[in-house]
């Protein structure tokens, strides 16, 4: 069980210090970074939409409802200082987690 502690907080580390690369090249290109996007279809044309954004310090994750009869609107919307994110994204998926480092790894070559 050691080794697996080890392996998740060298994965933490990696991704806070990718989410800091991340958060300068945001502030000098002014453009956010969408590190993922799920979307979940509902009865009919209505759907659930779940953005994560890498802005300039913070980690913005937005769930929006739109479609069919339903008015676009804001759900719920959470936002995270960058040093807390990968703790709370580690608790929600470790998969999600690893998607998000291999995106970043990819977008800051």
């Amino acid at each position: 069980m050691v080794k697996q502690s080890t392996l998740d907080g060298w994965l933490l580390n990696h991704f806070s210090e990718l989410l800091k690369k991340g958060s300068l090249h945001v502030a000098k290109t002014k453009t956010p970074i969408v590190l993922y996007r799920n979307t979940m279809e509902e009865e009919g044309e209505s759907y659930q939409e779940t953005i994560c954004t890498l802005t300039e310090g913070y980690i913005v994750i937005q769930v929006i409802t739109s479609g069919g009869g339903i008015v676009p609107s804001v759900q719920q919307q959470l936002v995270f200082p960058i040093g807390e994110f990968p703790d709370w994204l580690m608790r929600q998926s470790k998969d999600l987690l690893q998607r998000c480092v291999d995106f970043l790894e990819d977008q800051l070559k």
